[in-house]
């Protein structure tokens, strides 16, 4: 996929203030072969619900770290069905219950921090992008939720050269529960994610 670094800059301010359904039909007219990666944490039901409006075949990646809430997953179950998902799951090579036995789950200065991180959310992504080559990758990153998102916008390059695009960029949560609202669709606010005790800590995914 070809794009320059002046592409991205003129694609993020033509953009700005556009749709969430004008910026996922554009990023999918520069290339078909996309994914949309979710872990069903709070607000990601809008990201699933606009991107399959936009291509409901579009693959979701999946990955599971093995320790979502019994709320999580029964969320996930829902909205795999009310939206008909494409679901691609990948999970740790072990077993929760082993690496509980071994290590537990390891505190942020814990030297076994990265290690658990790798295991259960950077290899199985890594495995995942790996398996699907996409070009374009939708995420629901949003301004504000950590310096490193801040730095990005709506249209960013992955690490790997993949086409990163997060529609809801700019959007506040009271504009995602208004979306919420008015296409009648479930949030999930029992999230667990056991690689983040601090909320605006980046996990490596999107670094």
């Amino acid at each position: 996929m070809a794009f320059t670094e002046n592409d991205i800059q003129k694609w993020n301010t033509d953009f700005a203030s556009a749709s969430p359904a004008e910026i996922i039909a554009f990023a999918l007219e520069q290339n078909s072969n996309a994914v949309v990666t979710t872990n069903f944490r709070p607000y990601e039901v809008n990201i699933l619900h606009a991107v399959t409006a936009v291509d409901n075949t579009i693959k979701v990646i999946w990955c599971d770290t093995g320790y979502n809430t019994p709320n999580t997953y029964k969320h996930a179950e829902d909205l795999i069905k009310s939206l008909q998902l494409n679901v691609k799951l990948y999970v740790p090579k072990q077993t929760s219950s082993h690496r509980d036995a071994v290590m537990g789950i390891p505190g942020i200065e814990d030297p076994n921090h990265a290690v658990f991180t790798e295991q259960v959310k950077l290899e199985p992504f890594g495995r995942a992008m790996a398996e699907h080559k996409p070009e374009v990758w939708f995420t629901n990153l949003r301004k504000g939720q950590t310096a490193l998102r801040n730095s990005l916008d709506i249209f960013s390059v992955s690490k790997d050269g993949v086409l990163k695009v997060s529609p809801f960029y700019h959007w506040s949560d009271e504009q995602l529960n208004a979306y919420l609202e008015k296409y009648k669709l479930p949030n999930e606010h029992k999230y667990f994610d056991p690689t983040k005790v601090l909320e605006n800590r980046e996990c490596g995914l999107h670094t």
